[in-house]
């Protein structure tokens, strides 16, 4: 009885392990260069196909304020005494608005523009956010890298412990002292991996795409050090000097597509303020048709056969004239250059604050390439051959290796800091192509 009661209990979990594998192995891993995730994101991105749709409504509005009033279909007919000497009538009446449908029309039309803007906008940030997620990505990929280089420095230290324990060299002390340093390393390794996780899920999350597919997609470089990899990444190479500052804000907050947004909505409001001052104007209201009298009520004892015609002025402003309406629509102009003159200030001091941070992590980076790496990289072999022949401990070497994986982790710190502080200069001057070259500006 018991032993079925296990065979049940294996046959069970034996089944819900072979479901979690295939929950597991359902997504698709699928590797992806930067150009090709732009490319993917900007074609399939889900919140950028819902704002282009906004374009497809903006250019609807406009022939609906370019309309024509419907016309409306009018009968008469007299009853009783007073039907005997009038005639019955039938036709048609249409009001004409005077001076409103042209200001409807370029209203739609500014509107469509900006919303326009909005998309390049969009397509603009979403192509920094993929290029960002992918450089996070490839960053916490290059620190497991690194980690697991320098696990396999302190396995080859654990192991040389152990030799030199056996030669009755060192302690038993030394060989735990490695174990410890290397369980230290498995955690900060789980790290890693878990890390590598959220970042490629933030990657998938920029690109958006539909839930249908079960492709996972990966960055196509798995660490960032390497002079080809700023050409594949889109970064300038960090040997380069940025020009000054004064020589790139100028243009690029012509550029910025939030600005001329901005600039926009005072088209907008200006538009508006026009469209409302014309509703104080009197619409004109035409009618006519056919009109006739039967035999039977005809002076004449015929059918009398006519016509009539008429016009009319409505909507005359009397009782109110607009004026809440158009102080507002005043009040929106005001506002929308207020709200232009913000984006300005905010612009130019966003652009400045980027641009510190990039030169910054150039500084940081050079230093690391010039002094921290080569120095480090030399000091770790010293110590090792030194512990190997016995002229240091292994607690020294230990020290070394730390202070050396943190040399190496806070270079790919700064690598990564590189790339993505260049997508946020990026993002202020509002040029994906922006050239660092001076000359080119």
């Amino acid at each position: 009885m018991v032993k079925d009661r296990l065979k049940y209990l294996i046959i069970t979990l034996a089944i819900l392990a072979l479901i979690n594998a295939g929950c597991v192995f359902a997504d698709e891993f699928k590797k992806i260069n930067l150009d090709d995730a732009i490319q993917l994101s900007v074609s399939n991105n889900l919140d950028l196909q819902s704002a282009r749709i906004n374009v497809v409504l903006a250019k609807n509005d406009i022939k609906t304020a370019n309309r024509l009033k419907n016309p409306d279909i009018n009968i008469f007919y007299n009853m009783g005494k007073a039907g005997k000497s009038e005639p019955q009538q039938i036709g048609i009446s249409e009001t004409l608005e005077i001076a409103k449908r042209a200001p409807r029309k370029n209203l739609a039309k500014s509107n469509l523009y900006k919303k326009e803007l909005d998309v390049k906008l969009a397509e603009f940030t979403l192509e920094m956010d993929v290029r960002e997620t992918y450089v996070d990505l490839v960053g916490a990929k290059t620190i497991l890298k690194c980690l697991l280089e320098q696990k396999q420095l302190l396995v080859e230290l654990e192991e040389l412990a152990k030799k030199k324990l056996k030669s009755g060299i060192s302690a038993e002390s030394e060989v735990i002292q490695a174990q410890i340093a290397l369980n230290q390393m498995e955690t900060k390794i789980n790290s890693a991996k878990t890390n590598i996780t959220t970042a490629r899920n933030n990657f998938n999350k920029a690109l958006n795409l539909k839930e249908d597919s079960k492709i996972i997609y990966d960055t196509q470089e798995d660490d960032l050090p390497g002079e080809t990899v700023f050409i594949s990444l889109k970064t300038p190479d960090y040997n380069l000097k940025m020009p000054e500052f004064d020589v790139i804000a100028q243009k690029a907050l012509e550029k910025r597509l939030d600005i001329q947004a901005a600039k926009q909505e005072i088209e907008i409001a200006k538009k508006n303020l026009t469209v409302v001052e014309r509703q104080r104007i009197p619409d004109v209201e035409i009618l006519g048709g056919y009109s006739y009298l039967p035999s039977t009520h005809s002076d004449s004892g015929h059918f009398e056969p006519g016509a009539y015609a008429g016009a009319g002025i409505n909507n005359v402003p009397v009782f109110y004239s607009y004026r809440p309406e158009i102080k507002n629509a005043k009040l929106q102009i005001e506002q929308a250059q207020i709200n232009y003159e913000s984006a300005k200030n905010k612009a130019t001091k966003d652009l400045s604050s980027a641009y510190d941070r990039f030169v910054t992590s150039q500084t940081n980076l050079l230093f690391y390439k010039q002094k921290l790496i080569k120095d480090s990289e030399e000091l770790i072999k010293i110590s090792k051959k030194n512990y190997n022949e016995g002229k240091t401990d292994l607690t020294s070497v230990i020290v070394m290796q730390q202070s050396y994986q943190d040399i190496i982790v806070g270079y790919v710190a700064a690598l990564t800091d590189y790339y993505t502080d260049w997508i946020d200069f990026l993002r202020e001057v509002n040029n994906e192509d922006f050239d660092i070259n001076e000359e080119n500006l």
